[in-house]
């Protein structure tokens, strides 16, 4: 293979900034199609070129891309400063309309890279770029409230913000540095968090960061805008499919943070998106991964999925260029995935080809939450019940802010917040008081969950303010409790992301929490577990139940909640499962295709 590369070719933006920017083509006279990724982390790291979840760059331009890398502004080698999405929109426009005017490219871009390289790739999106034909967002978001910096049900993503904000602040810290400005001793405040969770995470008030604002002031923005208002909006790329018309490769982990707005953006698209291309040239491809670097052979400490669920086994530079190769260079004849989905199942351990998201034949089914009203540990009398609970109930619990339910595993986003991310065995919070466990009789036969999970309860409590937290579990017949999915919901919240109000304390409410999405066969000998509790930090903000502004309340603001889960006739609550019931849940009718690849 016999390629050239420019290094810091400067492209201009509307304003007069350049941005710097490398370029790889491939030999000979061309033109060629053009691969395009913006990263805030470095276009000569190392990392963007031998990173697992991301193409191999030598194998694009082998297939004849030219592939171009550019540093966003105000990071790395490009000037300017660095404010997260703010210029994303505008800057990717600007450099898809210089690349279409180069003699090298021959008028067809696509994009790609994943997390913040994956926002890039949506603003671009619903922007007037008419070079741009296709996307491939890896682990990544449309929806910036929804993730990774807020939920679904308006708690704030503690972990995500703060860690990558102490990354992103030092950073920029190191430019200053380099330029002759900024306090080094910055550097040592930054750099303490990020090796000691409880000075990252415990420091109350929330919004009492001063070294990471002063280098980051998105920061402060971000935890001063609570609610899903024009801050988020003017951000969300998926409030705007109609204007998006390009198809997109959308690559998500059932343990990734991102991977609730995955298949959301997936979903939306294909209903909403703007062009017959964009509808029907969605893909979507999850396997049993995380966020976090050196995960991406499915194997956790706690579960191991396996050789063939590895990244590497999923061929992830394989579906980029069937996928670029379909939608860039506009070739129909060329080999495309026969299934516009591929998932692993976790469970049986294999991977599977479907027809769409939602799978077709999904049935949604009620599990009731019963028992006498003493749910709280594993060792309570909390039943999970396909059978409508016959008598009313409620089981209690004491939400104390002071000593939260730490999160084990799941979809935090690095080791930064005092656990790893996975599937992990939740058996040492299911000890506590202060979480409900609902579990089924051991099951005699497997019972498939694959799709998105939602959790309806009918909740009262004293405080005008609290959460609620829900977690799928799988209780293996050795004890062990593996986390498949999680979610939570602000009281405040439940009706609107954007107009909160406060709970009339001991009235009863009904509470409807997303707990994200999976993919798992309860095999035989397995139970199927819920947990209900207020807390899951610091994967999320603890809510201080004050009904105030909980990014600025302070230790003394700080106040125990005593909530309460109903059920029973008049109450139903329940969690509601995506079955689905095929003749064998190892699907020997899967695709020949299916069988082989996986």
């Amino acid at each position: 293979m016999t390629f050239t590369v420019e290094v810091d070719v400067p492209v201009p933006m509307r304003d007069g900034i350049a941005l710097a920017t490398n370029v790889w083509r491939p030999a000979g006279p061309g033109p060629f199609p053009v691969l395009l990724v913006r990263t805030p982390y470095g276009k000569d790291d190392a990392g963007l070129y031998g990173n697992p979840k991301l193409p191999d760059v030598f194998a694009l331009v082998d297939a004849g891309y030219a592939v171009v890398a550019q540093d966003v502004r105000g990071t790395s080698r490009s000037p300017g400063t660095f404010v997260p999405n703010a210029h994303e929109g505008r800057d990717g426009a600007d450099t898809l309309a210089w690349l279409a005017g180069q003699p090298w490219c021959d008028g067809a871009v696509g994009m790609w890279g994943g997390s913040y390289m994956g926002f890039t790739q949506w603003q671009a999106a619903v922007r007037d770029a008419p070079a741009l034909r296709a996307i491939a967002p890896v682990m990544s978001s449309a929806d910036l409230y929804g993730a990774p910096w807020y939920s679904p049900g308006g708690a704030l993503s503690q972990d995500a913000v703060l860690t990558w904000g102490t990354l992103s602040a030092l950073r920029n810290l190191r430019r200053d540095l380099d330029d002759g400005r900024g306090d080094p001793a910055d550097a040592h405040a930054l750099l303490s968090g990020l090796s000691d969770p409880e000075v990252l995470h415990a420091r109350l008030p929330l919004a009492d960061r001063d070294a990471m604002t002063r280098h980051l002031p998105w920061v402060g923005q971000v935890l001063g805008h609570p609610e899903r208002d024009t801050f988020w909006q003017e951000d969300a790329a998926i409030d705007h499919c109609g204007d998006i018309t390009v198809p997109a490769l959308q690559v998500g982990g059932w343990y990734d943070l991102f991977i609730g707005e995955t298949v959301r953006s997936y979903t939306m698209m294909r209903r909403h998106g703007g062009s017959a291309a964009a509808r029907d040239g969605q893909r979507l491809l999850i396997g049993p991964w995380c966020h976090a670097d050196g995960t991406d052979l499915g194997t956790f400490p706690d579960r191991s999925f396996g050789l063939d669920s590895s990244i590497k086994a999923a061929d992830l530079t394989g579906a980029h260029l069937r996928f670029f190769d379909r939608w860039v260079r506009g070739r129909t004849d060329a080999p495309d995935d026969a299934h516009r989905v591929r998932i692993f199942v976790m469970g049986i351990d294999r991977w599977r080809d479907e027809a769409d998201w939602p799978l077709p034949d999904t049935r949604h089914t009620d599990f009731f939450l019963a028992g006498g009203g003493r749910a709280n540990t594993a060792t309570g009398d909390g039943v999970l019940t396909r059978d409508a609970a016959p008598a009313e109930a409620a089981d209690t619990f004491r939400y104390d802010p002071r000593r939260p339910v730490p999160s084990l595993g799941g979809t935090v986003l690095a080791a930064a917040s005092g656990a790893y991310p996975g599937p992990a065995d939740q058996a040492a919070v299911e000890t506590r008081e202060d979480v409900l466990c609902f579990t089924t009789a051991v099951l005699d036969r497997p019972v498939e969950v694959t799709g998105h999970v939602t959790l309806i309860l009918y909740v009262s409590s004293s405080a005008p303010d609290t959460d609620f937290t829900g977690k799928l579990v799988d209780v293996h017949p050795d004890g062990k409790a593996i986390l498949l999915c999680e979610g939570i919901q602000r009281a405040r919240y439940r009706a609107s992301l954007t107009d909160p109000a406060p709970l009339d304390p001991g009235t009863v409410y009904e509470l409807t929490i997303d707990l994200c999405v999976t993919s798992n066969v309860f095999l035989p000998g397995h139970r199927i577990r819920l947990e209900v509790s207020s807390s899951n930090f610091p994967r999320y903000d603890r809510n201080t139940n004050t009904g105030a502004t909980i990014a600025t309340d302070g230790p003394d603001d700080l106040a125990v909640a005593v909530n309460r889960v109903h059920h029973g006739p008049a109450r139903p609550s329940r969690l509601v499962l995506p079955l689905i019931e095929r003749p064998d849940p190892r699907h020997p009718t899967a695709s020949t295709e299916a069988e082989a690849r996986a």
